[in-house]
Order: C-alpha cells, then sequence, then structure tokens
C-alpha cells in the first residue's frame, strides 16, 4: 500500500502532519514527533509581539551599555548582523533539521508587512523547508469592513512571497463572507497551500468573579464538518495544497479529509490529550481503513468524495439544507 502524498511540493510518507503545538516546542519533543511517525511538523508559532519585545530589549541594551563607557559596546553584536527576534526559534530550527530526517515547517503569525517578510527571511535561512503564516487577526473595529480584512491576508502573503523561495502556507479561518472566494485570490496570489482552518480561541466569562476568562478547549471529531465541506468544494478548483487542521482524533477523520480531496491532514489536539504516540494510530487507522476499501494508494482515495466527484453534488448545497429539515423527526413530535 502507497501511503506517500506531496503537500506544498515535498514529499510525505504519508499524509498525518503534526502542527503546531506546545510539542515542538523543544529538540527532544520534536524528535518525539518523528519517532512516533509525523510525516512531517508545524513548529510552534512564533508572534511578532514576541520579536519586537526582544528587540526592544536588546536596544536597551545596547544604549544603556554606550551610557557607561566605548568599551562596553564591543560586548554586544553588532545590529546590522543580528538576527532580530527569539533566536531560541531559529536555532531550534537549524537543530531540528539537523537532527530529523522529515520536514520542518516554520509557523509565523506577524502583525505588519514589515513583520511578515523580515522574520520569513530569517525562517527561511534557518533552513525551514516551508512555512506556515497563521494568521490570527480578529477584525474587533467596526469601522473595519471585510474588504479591508481580505486585503490584510493578501498583504501578507505578498509580502512574504516577495521575500523567500520557500512554499508558503496560509492558515485560515472560516470566518469570512464568500470563504471560496477569498480561498481562490489566495491561490491566484501564489499562496503554495491552504491550512483549513484556523481555531480562534473565543474568551468566556467567570459569573464568579465577574471576569472575562480565557479559554484553550481542544478539538473534538464532530468539528470537521466545515472544513470537510470546505475542502470538498475546493479540490481540483484551486492549484494550491490542501490540509485539513480540525478535529483529527482518529483514522477515521484522516480518511474522510482524504475523501473529501486533502492533501495532508494535520493533528494538534489529539496529540495533546494521548501523547505523541498517538501518531501511530492515526497512521495506522487510515491504513486498515483503505485496506478494508480496496484503495491502494493515498492518491487513489483523495477527493473521491468532493463536490466535483461525488454522485450528487447537491447534498452540499443549499437542497440538501431544505432536504435535512424536511426529513428531521423530533423525539416532541
Amino acid at each position: 500500500m502507497n501511503l506517500t502524498t506531496e503537500y506544498l511540493g515535498l514529499e510525505l510518507q504519508h499524509p498525518v502532519i503534526a502542527s503546531a503545538s506546545p510539542l515542538s516546542r523543544d529538540l527532544d519533543g520534536i524528535r518525539r514527533l518523528e519517532d512516533h511517525g509525523a510525516a512531517a511538523i508545524v513548529l510552534f508559532s512564533i508572534f511578532e509581539e514576541q520579536v519586537l519585545q526582544e528587540d526592544a530589549a536588546r536596544t536597551h541594551l545596547l544604549e544603556a551599555g554606550g551610557d557607561s563607557f566605548g568599551e562596553a559596546l564591543s560586548y554586544f553584536p553588532q545590529l546590522g548582523s543580528y538576527h532580530v527576534g527569539p533566536d531560541q526559534y531559529l536555532d531550534l530550527i537549524r537543530r531540528s533539521r539537523e537532527a530529523t530526517a522529515i520536514p520542518i515547517i516554520g509557523s509565523l503569525n506577524a502583525t505588519s508587512p514589515e513583520g511578515w517578510s523580515g522574520y520569513a527571511t530569517q525562517i527561511e535561512q534557518a533552513g525551514a523547508n516551508a512555512l506556515e503564516l497563521n494568521i490570527y487577526y480578529l477584525p474587533a473595529n467596526l469601522e473595519e469592513t471585510s474588504a479591508d480584512v481580505e486585503a490584510r491576508y493578501l498583504s501578507a502573503l505578498h509580502a512574504v512571497k516577495h521575500a523567500v523561495k520557500i512554499p508558503v502556507a496560509v492558515k485560515l479561518g472560516p470566518y469570512f463572507s464568500a470563504f471560496g472566494n477569498m480561498a481562490r485570490r489566495l491561490d491566484e496570489a501564489g499562496v503554495d497551500g491552504l491550512v483549513l482552518f484556523n481555531r480562534f480561541y473565543q474568551p468566556d466569562f467567570d459569573l464568579d468573579q465577574l471576569t472575562v476568562a480565557p479559554t484553550l478547549e481542544l478539538s473534538r471529531a464532530n468539528e470537521i464538518r466545515l472544513g470537510l465541506f470546505w475542502i470538498a468544494l475546493l479540490h481540483g478548483r484551486v492549484r494550491a495544497s490542501l490540509a485539513a487542521t480540525t478535529g483529527v482524533t482518529s483514522g477515521q477523520e484522516v480518511a474522510k479529509y482524504l475523501l473529501a480531496g486533502a492533501d495532508a491532514v494535520m493533528t494538534a489536539s489529539a496529540l495533546l490529550r494521548q501523547g505523541p504516540e498517538h501518531l501511530r494510530s492515526l497512521v495506522d487507522g487510515l491504513s486498515d481503513w483503505m485496506t478494508q476499501k480496496g484503495y491502494a494508494s493515498v492518491e487513489q482515495a483523495r477527493g473521491t468524495m468532493s463536490h466535483r466527484n461525488v454522485a450528487d453534488p447537491t447534498t452540499f448545497e443549499r437542497a440538501n439544507y431544505i432536504r435535512i429539515l424536511e426529513n428531521y423527526k423530533s423525539r416532541w413530535g
């Protein structure tokens, strides 16, 4: 059986990728993910705010040394030759490339064109095989239009694509008024991959303390349906690779996403719950299902239930919505 697939132009042994999470924060964690079967690893995200904070601290030290005596400046590197940003992240990329035999994908979340392009360049120079733009943006300004928001995404992509030569994926949330059009525009702008979907963490209210409480809930299998829907619609209609990244808890979800048309399937929540060793059960689960259904390769299964290939494409459309409502039976009457 052939489980190989291609994502972002990278040849993978199988479709299961360890997505960005705390499990990839150090080299030991990255090695564990590889040892337990990850086909590739997306490192945890680095944020422009962290880059700026470290840069500000370094500038403060340089200025403080300059006020004491001239020789003090010799203890600090020249600004022109010093990498801006958390050096540990860049060093982790270098060491990961040396210590592993699978693709290492950087993950960047910036807020300005300069932040996107500048740090993307450093991630490329550190040796990352590809880069995922984790665009985490919530338009809280009521004056901002949908066109403004879409322009932000396209601007970030343009900045990075002009700065680096490695493949670039964009991790998207579903909150666009016309998601299909947005995906097509990113595709036309040269994105190498689309990752569906980013889960925006939303606060809760603490009724006892009357405070806004940050929350983080790991995804579950029943959350795959929105991603399943859009990957099935986009398969064969965009040039970019398609990756799914929500609700992957077993080999069944991996299989469903592949049938929809995904090139790769990412998981983080399941690994945080059950440990990196759960990667093997995801791959084995996919392999067992393919054997049962008579698929000889991932390529043979991919997209067979996409919108363009399914026998009744109206199941993805408004007609099916009406049919479901007409046929639903309530236990109360």
